[in-house]
């Protein structure tokens, strides 16, 4: 069911592009935008692993860099029947990890520094048992979709937004909307695109955590991981990155401001209390 439900969302996404493309030019806009959909889909299933990979200088690590690590990740990927994926490093303090490619047989995990230092092998077990969940559901390929168009929602939103400031719109503003029309559609096209993608971003959290919780067979190691990934957050926040692939960590790298008002992670208290509910 939550497979048909981000079928839909995804969808959904794709009709608030084609929506926009419809008020600026017609047929033929939305037409061109449903195209721009279909580019971007494309784009995020071939390089979206390598572009966050880059963004935060993930380094491919070896079994003597990270023995812990490598141990952990070959036992889940055999206890899981996946591929190996590859491992890499992010040298950052900021205790985080997160999963990424297109499917599991170009899958990769990343750890950073900062959860490598404060996770005991049990409670890191837990972490990347639920990122590779991910792999395993192809939610990376579903989150980096729906933020690549949730992203150029945005991004098209701004430019109405500078069009309405300077007088631009129809030939018809009677028919059309005008500049009104232009600006509320600048407003309400983007945060639609986010909410949407909350959705999706929240409901594949709670999945990851009960399909990694059963790899594992340590739901209270990762209920112990998640509640010190979450303290640590607070006081180490992640720096440098993008509030755009928040939705790909474990926990919610950013604190403050509207990343904490409309956070890509469900509430951190209801998914340690359905982690402890399942131990018991």
């Amino acid at each position: 069911m939550s497979y048909v439900k981000t079928t839909l969302l995804l969808g959904a996404l794709t009709g608030i592009l084609v929506l926009i493309g419809q008020y600026i030019g017609g047929t033929n806009g939305a037409l061109g935008f449903l195209v721009f959909a279909a580019l971007i889909n494309f784009a995020s299933y071939w390089f979206s692993d390598k572009i966050v990979l880059m963004m935060y200088r993930a380094k491919q690590a070896t079994e003597r860099d990270a023995p812990m690590l490598f141990r952990v990740v070959r036992r889940l990927a055999d206890a899981s029947s996946l591929p190996m994926p590859k491992v890499y490093i992010v040298d950052n303090p900021a205790p985080n990890a997160f999963a990424t490619g297109r499917n599991p047989a170009h899958a990769s995990v990343a750890a950073t520094t900062g959860i490598l230092r404060i996770l005991s092998e049990d409670e890191l077990e837990g972490v990347m048992a639920h990122e590779l969940a991910h792999v395993k559901n192809r939610d990376i390929l579903i989150s980096s979709i729906a933020a690549t168009l949730a992203g150029a929602i945005t991004m098209i939103g701004n430019a109405l937004q500078w069009g309405a400031m300077f007088g631009g719109g129809r030939d018809n503003d009677d028919e059309r909307g005008g500049v009104a029309g232009m600006l509320v559609m600048a407003i309400l096209a983007p945060f639609a695109a986010l909410l949407v993608q909350l959705f999706i971003s929240r409901t594949r959290e709670y999945a990851a955590d009960r399909e990694g919780a059963l790899i594992s067979r340590k739901p209270l190691s990762l209920a112990r991981a998640l509640g010190k990934l979450d303290a640590s957050v607070r006081q180490i926040p992640m720096q440098g990155g993008n509030p755009s692939t928040a939705h790909l960590f474990i926990v919610n790298p950013f604190r403050g401001g509207l990343t904490t008002l409309f956070s890509t992670h469900p509430p951190m208290e209801e998914r340690i209390r359905r982690l402890e509910a399942m131990a018991k």
